[in-house]
Protein backbone atom coordinates (compact mmCIF):
# COMPACT_ATOMS: atom_id res chain seq x y z
CA UNK A 1 0.00 0.00 0.00
CA UNK A 2 1.30 3.55 -0.43
CA UNK A 3 0.00 7.10 -0.41
CA UNK A 4 -0.67 10.39 -2.56
CA UNK A 5 -2.16 13.39 -2.65
CA UNK A 6 -2.28 16.38 -5.43
CA UNK A 7 0.03 18.56 -4.15
CA UNK A 8 1.01 21.46 -6.19
CA UNK A 9 -0.27 23.47 -9.51
CA UNK A 10 2.31 24.64 -11.86
CA UNK A 11 1.35 27.44 -14.27
CA UNK A 12 4.41 26.16 -17.12
CA UNK A 13 5.31 29.18 -19.25
CA UNK A 14 8.40 29.97 -21.87
CA UNK A 15 11.09 31.20 -20.32
CA UNK A 16 10.80 35.04 -21.60
CA UNK A 17 7.26 35.27 -20.45
CA UNK A 18 7.96 33.23 -17.26
CA UNK A 19 8.24 37.07 -15.41
CA UNK A 20 5.35 38.71 -17.15
CA UNK A 21 3.42 35.93 -16.23
CA UNK A 22 4.08 35.48 -12.53
CA UNK A 23 2.79 39.29 -12.40
CA UNK A 24 -0.07 38.78 -14.35
CA UNK A 25 -1.22 35.53 -12.16
CA UNK A 26 -0.08 37.05 -9.09
CA UNK A 27 -2.51 40.49 -9.53
CA UNK A 28 -5.42 37.64 -10.82
CA UNK A 29 -5.18 35.71 -7.80
CA UNK A 30 -4.14 38.02 -5.05
CA UNK A 31 -1.31 36.14 -4.49
CA UNK A 32 2.23 37.58 -3.60
CA UNK A 33 4.58 36.55 -6.30
CA UNK A 34 8.15 35.37 -4.81
CA UNK A 35 11.06 33.41 -5.95
CA UNK A 36 11.53 30.36 -4.67
CA UNK A 37 14.95 30.09 -3.23
CA UNK A 38 17.76 27.44 -4.98
CA UNK A 39 14.67 26.63 -7.52
CA UNK A 40 14.96 29.54 -9.93
CA UNK A 41 12.51 28.15 -12.37
CA UNK A 42 10.10 28.87 -10.07
CA UNK A 43 8.03 31.55 -8.73
CA UNK A 44 5.61 30.75 -5.91
CA UNK A 45 1.82 32.28 -5.97
CA UNK A 46 1.70 31.73 -2.25
CA UNK A 47 -1.91 30.91 -1.08
CA UNK A 48 -3.56 31.71 -4.58
CA UNK A 49 -5.45 28.03 -4.09
CA UNK A 50 -5.98 27.19 -0.53
CA UNK A 51 -4.58 23.68 0.15
CA UNK A 52 -2.02 23.02 -2.59
CA UNK A 53 1.28 25.14 -3.40
CA UNK A 54 0.59 26.75 -6.81
CA UNK A 55 3.52 28.92 -8.93
CA UNK A 56 4.40 30.15 -12.06
CA UNK A 57 7.20 27.63 -14.01
CA UNK A 58 9.78 28.67 -16.25
CA UNK A 59 10.09 26.09 -19.33
CA UNK A 60 12.16 25.47 -21.92
CA UNK A 61 9.12 24.86 -24.81
CA UNK A 62 7.01 27.44 -26.16
CA UNK A 63 3.93 25.63 -25.07
CA UNK A 64 2.29 27.30 -21.97
CA UNK A 65 0.37 24.82 -20.13
CA UNK A 66 -0.92 24.19 -15.98
CA UNK A 67 0.21 20.58 -14.54
CA UNK A 68 -0.36 19.10 -11.37
CA UNK A 69 2.34 17.36 -9.43
CA UNK A 70 0.80 14.52 -7.47
CA UNK A 71 3.19 13.74 -3.86
CA UNK A 72 3.68 9.97 -2.71
CA UNK A 73 5.42 8.17 0.03
CA UNK A 74 6.36 5.46 -2.92
CA UNK A 75 6.71 7.10 -6.60
CA UNK A 76 7.55 3.93 -7.81
CA UNK A 77 4.19 2.73 -6.80
CA UNK A 78 2.15 5.92 -7.90
CA UNK A 79 4.09 5.66 -10.65
CA UNK A 80 2.88 2.22 -11.80
CA UNK A 81 -0.63 3.26 -10.40
CA UNK A 82 -1.16 5.88 -13.10
CA UNK A 83 0.40 3.37 -15.58
CA UNK A 84 -1.84 1.05 -15.57
CA UNK A 85 -4.87 3.75 -15.94
CA UNK A 86 -3.74 4.77 -18.84
CA UNK A 87 -0.98 7.28 -18.41
CA UNK A 88 2.43 6.71 -20.15
CA UNK A 89 5.86 7.97 -18.90
CA UNK A 90 7.93 10.40 -20.55
CA UNK A 91 10.28 11.46 -18.43
CA UNK A 92 12.28 11.13 -14.89
CA UNK A 93 13.95 14.36 -13.63
CA UNK A 94 15.87 12.86 -10.63
CA UNK A 95 13.39 11.25 -7.50
CA UNK A 96 10.58 13.21 -9.90
CA UNK A 97 8.65 10.87 -13.00
CA UNK A 98 6.71 12.93 -15.50
CA UNK A 99 3.71 11.59 -16.95
CA UNK A 100 1.27 12.28 -20.17
CA UNK A 101 -2.46 11.48 -18.63
CA UNK A 102 -4.79 10.30 -21.23
CA UNK A 103 -6.08 13.79 -22.87
CA UNK A 104 -2.09 14.70 -23.28
CA UNK A 105 -2.17 16.61 -19.51
CA UNK A 106 1.01 16.55 -18.11
CA UNK A 107 1.78 15.31 -14.51
CA UNK A 108 4.29 15.26 -12.16
CA UNK A 109 4.84 12.31 -9.77
CA UNK A 110 7.59 13.37 -6.85
CA UNK A 111 8.14 12.41 -3.12
CA UNK A 112 6.66 13.85 -0.71
CA UNK A 113 7.06 17.74 0.13
CA UNK A 114 4.27 19.03 1.92
CA UNK A 115 4.69 18.69 5.69
CA UNK A 116 4.15 14.95 7.76
CA UNK A 117 0.81 16.66 9.22
CA UNK A 118 -0.76 17.95 6.02
CA UNK A 119 0.44 14.62 4.18
CA UNK A 120 -0.65 12.19 6.46
CA UNK A 121 -4.33 14.23 6.99
CA UNK A 122 -4.89 13.94 3.13
CA UNK A 123 -3.17 11.48 1.11
CA UNK A 124 -5.79 8.91 -0.08
CA UNK A 125 -4.51 5.27 0.34
CA UNK A 126 -3.85 2.65 -2.74
CA UNK A 127 -3.72 -1.02 -2.63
Amino acid sequence: MHRSRVYALLIDTPGPEAVAAATFWSAALGAPAAPVPAEEQFTSLHGAIPGLVTAVQSINDTNPRFHIDIETDDVEAETARLLTLGATQIDRWLECRVLRAPGGHLLCVLPVHSAPEIFNAQARTWS
